[in-house]
């Protein structure tokens, strides 16, 4: 299996360009958080049988993340670390709204479609295809790639989310 640096900077080669990167920043937390809400939806929990908590919490988003966990293990402990941050912040977003007067499966599939029509957007303007037409793991790498280059931006790192420094 390839190692992060590698992930980091084959995925990098197709978010190069700064507009690009921005829509990357906004759009892949956007469809994190939506993609964990539409398999909430799944009520995994129920169909076991279970009842109160263990049925909510049993569900297709929490079993989702339950079978990404290792690919993150396998990268490194500090890339499980961020991405059990992302998943701690995400699953609170989605409790919220499906707590909420507003609908879940609406909500998420709407921010899912718009997150996903300016990600194309934003690689016409990169004018290269997205990584994951070529791997799907690169879905995974996603997240780690927009931290990382989100602390760069930010003047948090010295390196950029393609892992080769300026």
């Amino acid at each position: 299996m390839r190692d992060l640096s590698t992930f980091l900077h084959d995925y990098g080669d197709s978010h190069r360009h700064p507009v690009n990167q921005w829509v990357h920043i906004f759009c892949v937390p956007a469809i994190f958080v939506s993609t964990l809400g539409l398999f909430w939806l799944i009520p995994v929990g129920q169909w076991l049988g279970l009842e109160g908590a263990a049925a909510y919490w049993v569900n297709g988003g929490t079993l989702l993340a339950v079978l990404c966990m290792p690919f993150y293990l396998r990268l490194s402990m500090g890339v499980s670390l961020l991405m059990l941050g992302w998943l701690a912040v995400s699953i609170a977003v989605v409790t919220l709204v499906d707590r909420s007067a507003l609908s879940l499966g609406w909500s998420a599939l709407v921010l899912w479609l718009v997150a996903g029509a300016v990600q194309v957007w934003g690689h016409k303007v990169e004018g290269k295809k997205p990584s994951f037409t070529d791997d799907l793991v690169f879905l995974l790498v996603g997240p780690v790639f927009v931290s990382l280059e989100l602390a760069y931006k930010l003047g948090l790192s010295r390196t950029p989310g393609h892992g080769r420094p300026s």
